[in-house]
């Protein structure tokens, strides 16, 4: 499955990017003065090979969550279980993932991909796909009440610290979760896909892979992920430097990395960005856990960087390390460290009105309005 989809990733079309330049030239508006907007409408015309490019909606995001063995190391004040927890939350519709998926209108999914202790008895969100709308039920369903998929490799990882934190075919199942998870969300009539986590610790993995992928040194790759203090923190970056020493991960081998010092929903939404990259469907990624997943799928196939775009500036600042080594510019910058997907629901109104600029907005000739 993995080979398949990195075969299918194309290059941007330089001629549907080259259409949307020429129609925002011909806009009732001055050339370049929605900004960054106006780039990102191009490379969308870019990916989908089309101008204008669809529009991103309906929108779903999906919840990977999973466990880390190196949570032993004391890098996280939090309590392993809280992740589980956090589940039932989702499920329940009370977290602020929720919250911004009900004012998005987007459907979430989660992914148990690698939780290390049994979830809540309670925890069952309605059995159904997460973009349902049209049915008979869809009055009384809140989209923004996740399904649960149990898709569990092994119940978390291992500890990096001591050892690899995965067998290259776990990280290899994680990541076909992934892709699967992007194909049957599209199938099921999405047109952009959000990337949110869950996982005590996983700021610890994420900044291993982001020091792996680029190149940065531990210190600059970490950040205080829960909001750890000074010690802990200093403890923190040299659990990161100690394990890249220990194992040192190949970025041309990116399944090795994600072995080495990822976690499971790491892997996993790497897969989720090539899957919808294959299917030339947007990726609007959330924060530091997402962006250092990034890495790793444009480490398997450089030209999924293509179908990313960046939600928001993390305020973890291994985030903004990762987005320069990807040449991606974020949309908003609220000094957001949540995860969920927050940042990225938040930045997705934005992603909607760069493309909707190419569909509803009237050109010169067509207004008879005057050109300069």
């Amino acid at each position: 499955m993995l080979e398949t989809t990195i075969a299918a990733i194309r290059p941007a079309d330089e001629s549907a990017m080259a259409a949307a330049r020429e129609l925002h030239g011909r806009l009732t508006k001055p050339a370049g003065s929605l900004g960054l907007l106006e780039d990102l409408s191009v490379r969308l015309a870019g990916l989908a090979g089309a101008c204008p490019p669809p529009l991103p909606e309906p929108a779903a995001v999906a919840i990977f969550a999973g466990d880390h063995g190196v949570h032993a190391q004391g890098v996280s004040p939090w309590p392993q279980e809280v992740t589980g927890q956090m589940i039932g939350n989702f499920l329940a519709g009370g977290a602020v993932v929720n919250a911004f998926a009900r004012q998005a209108g987007a459907s979430v999914t989660v992914v148990d991909v690698g939780v290390a202790h049994p979830l809540p008895s309670d925890a069952a969100g309605p059995d159904r796909a997460g973009l349902d709308a049209a049915g008979p039920d869809s009055a009384v369903l809140d989209p923004a009440v996740p399904r649960l998929v149990v898709a569990s490799v092994r119940r978390g990882t291992r500890d990096l610290a001591v050892t690899a934190a995965l067998t290259r075919d776990e990280a290899l199942a994680a990541v076909q979760t992934g892709i699967r998870i992007a194909d049957e969300l599209i199938d099921a009539g999405a047109r952009i896909l959000l990337t949110g986590d869950m996982g005590i610790g996983n700021t610890t993995p994420a900044a291993a892979l982001i020091a792996a992928f680029t190149g940065a040194d531990p210190l600059d790759a970490t950040g205080r992920g829960t909001g750890v203090d000074d010690p802990t923190y200093a403890h923190k970056v040299a659990v990161v430097r100690a394990a890249l020493a220990r194992h040192t991960p190949d970025p041309a081998d990116p399944l090795g990395v994600l072995a080495a010092v990822g976690g499971l929903e790491h892997a996993a939404l790497a897969g989720l960005i090539l899957g919808a990259a294959a299917r030339r469907t947007p990726v609007l990624l959330d924060g530091v856990i997402a962006v250092s997943a990034a890495l790793a799928a444009a480490a398997f196939a450089p030209d999924a960087v293509g179908a990313m775009v960046a939600g928001h500036r993390s305020a973890e600042p291994g985030a903004t390390v990762a987005l320069r080594h990807l040449g991606l510019d974020p949309l908003i910058d609220l000094g957001l460290r949540l995860g969920e997907g927050t940042g990225a629901l938040l930045a997705l109104p934005v992603v909607t009105g760069a493309v909707r600029v190419l569909h509803e907005v009237a050109t010169f000739d067509s207004a008879g309005v005057a050109e300069k």
